[in-house]
């Protein structure tokens, strides 16, 4: 079967959606959306073997290169440290001193703001704050807080976990920033819709300061960015990881649903469905899936870890020495550092920025407000979901067993006290993998609509190549592009983080303002 049918199948998709009626969108768009889907299954099912390695050969030596570029690292006594993690944590640690430890002073003022003691009906915006904080949070809480940390503790130890924490406990304020920034410089469009994000505040606050052509050129890279990084990161490789797990869990290779390119397609109609009616849709599902898909796989952690409670005292201890340990076996201590930060900036993306786009969507005029809301996603993220993963792999051993890595090792893990314990971590993963697609959806398509402008062409055009690209994934292993996706999610980084120093005294005298009007009652409770 020849490879040329796939971008002629995109266009055809793109063309349709060019012409077709706005007045029945999005009605009419959902069962388009299947029958299209539909007609390529056969399509990626005969040729699988052939487009990956074709699409794997032409794209690897390119996106090697980049990739080479973003992560670039260098040796300190033998620990291998990545610069553009030096740059996040860099950032982490300047604005936590520079807001004066605002991810524990405000800490509880955040959890009144989620539960709507502040809110304001006639704020403008499109959700709530706990709807904004659900939706940031389905982005981020995925397969990274399961496979990834995993990896790390097999590879930096125990005392890697300690390192992972104070990172995320760190981020929390790179969080507020950026999260802050996107709901200041925000559009409200004139449907009542909402468009924020870096792409906003960086192009908006460099043209206030003379600077525009600077900011433009930032926005830009940061939306382009963000584009790709949502194909893959964010849609590819989610819908692979997913589709492996329910494979894994019916059977293997003799599975009922061994045909990825159907599960693909499954999970494309469900994203779909999804994300066709806005960040309303989104936040609606994110509200209820974030909290069950946490609230199991965190539940069925506390029950391994308390299972084995007479190991509880050791694995802390082990978990403090080996933070500061000299251990060569995990790099030493510099290498044992590095490892925890790296997982936690890779989990959280506190300072990657896409956050700030699902944020900016809240209904508030008060832009402080939900940055201060923004805190909780590191805290929920890395120091809870994290930190509870790497305690099962720790105090159940299966950190040491070289057989094992990622998923399998979290799953080996949870099946030492319950054999269908691993049933629950699949059905957690294939949630985090769902919930992350729809959340990236909405960053890609925030990215998309700045690059193209705002309207139905542009709007379609993102979500249907979206949902074809979740078809894609779920049924090839594309290693190159995955690889060339993560490094475009981390590039978004570079001009964020450059937005948020430029814009830091002007934070913090937002922020000093907000407190005082909190402590004074010029801003009024309304519960």
């Amino acid at each position: 079967m020849p490879t040329g049918w796939l971008p002629g199948a995109f266009f055809f998709v793109l063309a349709y959606f060019a012409i077709f009626d706005p007045a029945t969108y999005p009605s009419n768009m959902k069962k388009v959306l299947i029958f299209i889907l539909l007609t390529l299954i056969p399509f990626l099912t005969n040729a699988q073997d052939s487009i990956d390695h074709r699409i794997n050969s032409f794209f690897e030596p390119f996106t090697q290169a980049i990739s080479d570029i973003i992560f670039y690292s260098i040796y300190i006594g033998g620990a291998k440290i990545p610069l553009i993690v030096v740059w996040l944590i860099l950032a982490a640690f300047f604005f936590t001193f520079y807001f004066r430890f605002i991810n524990i002073t405000l800490l509880k003022h955040a959890i009144d703001v989620v539960r709507g003691k502040f809110d304001n009906p006639n704020d403008k915006g499109e959700v709530s704050h706990f709807q904004a904080l659900t939706a940031a949070l389905s982005g981020t809480v995925g397969l990274g807080n399961i496979a990834g940390v995993a990896v790390a503790v097999s590879k930096g130890g125990p005392g890697a976990t300690f390192w992972m924490i104070l990172a995320g406990f760190l981020g929390m304020t790179t969080k507020f920033a950026e999260c802050t920034l996107g709901v200041k410089y925000r559009n409200v469009n004139p449907d009542g819709t909402v468009s924020g994000g870096p792409m906003y505040f960086l192009q908006k606050s460099f043209a206030n300061k003379g600077m525009a052509w600077v900011g433009k050129t930032l926005a830009v890279f940061f939306a382009i960015m963000t584009v790709g990084g949502s194909i893959g990161g964010g849609n590819m490789f989610q819908g692979n990881q997913a589709a492996q797990q329910l494979i894994l869990i019916t059977g293997g290779a003799d599975s009922f649903i061994s045909n990825k390119a159907f599960i693909g397609f499954a999970m494309a109609i469900l994203v779909g469905l999804v994300i066709i009616g806005g960040i309303k849709s989104i936040a609606r599902v994110t509200e209820k899936i974030v909290p069950f898909m946490c609230g199991i796989y965190c539940l069925a952690a506390l029950v391994i870890i308390f299972y084995f409670y007479e190991r509880i005292p050791g694995v802390f201890q082990v978990i403090f020495s080996e933070a500061f340990s000299e251990n060569a076996l995990y790099g030493g201590f510099l290498g044992v550092m590095i490892m925890g930060f790296t997982r936690s900036a890779f989990s959280n993306e506190a300072g990657v920025g896409s956050a700030s786009i699902a944020h900016s969507a809240v209904k508030t005029n008060e832009p402080v407000s939900e940055g201060v809301v923004s805190l909780l996603e590191p805290f929920i993220d890395t120091i809870i979901v994290c930190t509870l993963t790497a305690l099962v792999t720790i105090i159940t051993g299966e950190y040491l067993n070289p057989t094992t890595s990622g998923i399998a090792q979290t799953s080996a893990a949870f099946g030492q006290v319950f054999r269908w314990f691993p049933i629950i971590l699949s059905i957690a993963v294939v949630l985090f993998a769902l919930s992350t697609m729809i959340s990236w959806s909405y960053y890609g398509l925030k990215a998309w609509t700045y690059l193209f402008g705002e309207g139905n062409l542009q709007d379609k055009s993102y979500k249907i190549m979206f949902c074809f690209f979740i078809v894609v994934g779920a049924a090839m292993e594309l290693d190159a592009v995955i690889g060339f996706s993560d490094a475009m999610i981390f590039a978004m980084s570079l001009a964020n983080i450059i937005g948020l120093y430029f814009l830091a005294s002007e934070l913090r005298s937002d922020l000093n303002s907000y407190q005082e009007r909190i402590r004074n009652g010029s801003i009024k409770k309304y519960r």
